[in-house]
């Protein structure tokens, strides 16, 4: 099969030698917290107006059976929204580390597809997720003087990245293995020489450490890796093709398809915390027993469904008559609800009424330290806006991430940033841990697998181009 890497213009235009292996190419974020790229943690943050040309675009993408496409999602939504509000918690699938490693059923398998979410517990026992917050809370003991995060004045959203808590957790053998088996779970015909569903890569993401009666950590809901880019990038719009094809063609999306999703442009403005790469599942793990109530995470559990509605709703606005059964046409405004130049997709009841999201988003149930949570990039999540708890509510943010070429080129930047201490190349920038003592190092990855994931170990070649050519990217 000919292989073809997808690249963007900076991949292209980089020389690949092993002399040019520790210098990182992207230029570094703007500093700040996870405030940066959420209006409902910014209060200085409105919904502007946006130029002119995204009403042209909403026009250029229009087809006529779009309306078809849209009363059928609304009608179909107030069937499922009941279901879920009926189920509640219970509909998220809950699988154990013994499934993952005698693989998935395919009732497993469809539920997980159908919800876009899966909690699975047994991986990592319960002392060793311990253990690994209390040795995050002796770090910041450590270093308490540059210890950064949201909210300022008590931080529980920490600035930290690397540390080595977080690299034991992101290398440990069954979370790479649990990561290979929810990635395998896509596929990519149109170009699957171009990704590797097996091998799973290392992308650094901050930590929480919620404190009971917190109400400041009140992310609603989003979807993250980018907002209008969904409408504005031609490769992320084609992925949601079906979508927007018009009539019944929106059944024939499929969330799962790598070979549709890989290219792209998910930070077309450069905004600190957006996810530039193919990450297919976001995720944390858990390093508390939480539950609802608790501040843990929300999931709206119907993937395809929400997806669908999301992308259509740009185009219409409510009529008159004020019913959610009779919107009528936007075709002559730049609306693109929820969506703002460099944020995150944001929803509420008032952008995504038929979504019924104040019933809908499920409050994930308790987990135990050491349990993962998983969700699909397109899932609206959220997190819930009071601890109401009596012990902390704290996860360490560990997605799954495939190789690919354009992958491999970002844990290249992000293995240099590892080594000087530097915040990741997605988020916000500055010194961030470099004057840190006892953060982590490539030393403390006990396995080759651990080091092939953030980028130290070459992969065995097995004549795939693909991973000669990730070596070749990785310098290695």
């Amino acid at each position: 099969m000919l292989y073809i890497p997808r690249m963007s213009p900076r991949a292209l235009t980089r020389p690949l030698s092993r002399s040019l292996a520790t210098v990182a190419s992207r230029k570094p974020k703007a500093e700040g917290s996870i405030a940066a790229i959420f209006t409902s943690l910014d209060a200085n943050k409105g919904a502007d107006a946006l130029p002119e040309r995204f009403g042209q675009l909403k026009r250029e993408i229009f087809r006529n059976g779009i309306v078809q496409s849209w009363r059928e999602v609304v009608a179909e939504l107030e069937v499922v929204t009941d279901k879920v509000v009926a189920k509640g918690s219970e509909i998220i699938p809950k699988i154990s580390y013994a499934d993952i490693r005698k693989g998935l059923s395919p009732e497993q398998v469809q539920a997980v597809k159908d919800v876009g979410s899966v909690i699975v517990s047994g991986a990592v026992p319960p002392e060793e997720a311990l253990a690994w917050k209390a040795s995050i809370r002796s770090y910041v003991e450590e270093n308490k003087p540059r210890i950064k995060g949201f909210p300022e004045n008590d931080v529980q959203v920490f600035e930290l990245y690397n540390t080595k808590a977080q690299m034991a957790a992101r290398t440990h053998p069954a979370i790479l293995e649990t990561q290979r088996t929810l990635l395998s779970l896509w596929h990519s015909e149109v170009s699957p020489a171009n990704v590797s569903l097996t091998s799973p890569l290392s992308y650094f993401d901050r930590l929480r450490i919620r404190n009971p009666g917190d109400m400041q950590f009140t992310l609603g809901p989003h979807v993250d890796g980018g907002s209008l880019e969904r409408w504005e990038d031609p490769t992320f719009r084609s992925f949601y093709g079906r979508i927007l094809e018009g009539g019944s063609n929106w059944r024939l999306h499929d969330p799962f398809d790598a070979g549709k999703r890989m290219g792209s442009v998910q930070d077309l403005y450069h905004t600190p915390n957006q996810c530039s790469i193919f990450r297919p599942f976001q995720g944390w793990t858990s390093i508390s027993e939480t539950g609802p109530g608790e501040g843990t995470l929300r999931l709206l559990p119907f993937l395809k469904l929400s997806s669908a509605y999301m992308l259509l709703r740009p185009f219409f606005r409510p009529s008159a008559s004020g019913r959610l059964s009779e919107w009528e046409l936007d075709l002559d405004t730049t609306s693109f609800p929820g969506a703002r130049i460099g944020t995150t997709q944001e929803l509420n009841p008032k952008t995504h009424p038929h979504l019924r999201l104040d019933e809908t988003m499920v409050a994930v149930p308790k987990v135990q330290p050491g349990d993962q949570v998983y969700w699909h990039c397109d899932v609206v999540h959220a997190v819930e806006a009071a601890h109401q708890g009596k012990s902390d509510s704290s996860v360490m943010y560990i997605p799954a991430v495939p190789l690919t070429v354009e992958n491999a080129d970002y844990l290249r930047d992000q293995r240099v940033c590892f080594e000087k201490g530097l915040p990741p190349p997605d988020f916000p920038g500055g010194d961030g841990e470099s004057y840190n003592t006892g953060r982590g190092a490539v030393d403390d990855i006990a396995t080759a697998e651990g080091r092939r994931a953030v980028g130290f170990e070459p992969f065995p070649t097995n004549g795939e181009p693909l991973f000669a050519e990730a070596n070749r990217v990785l310098g290695l």
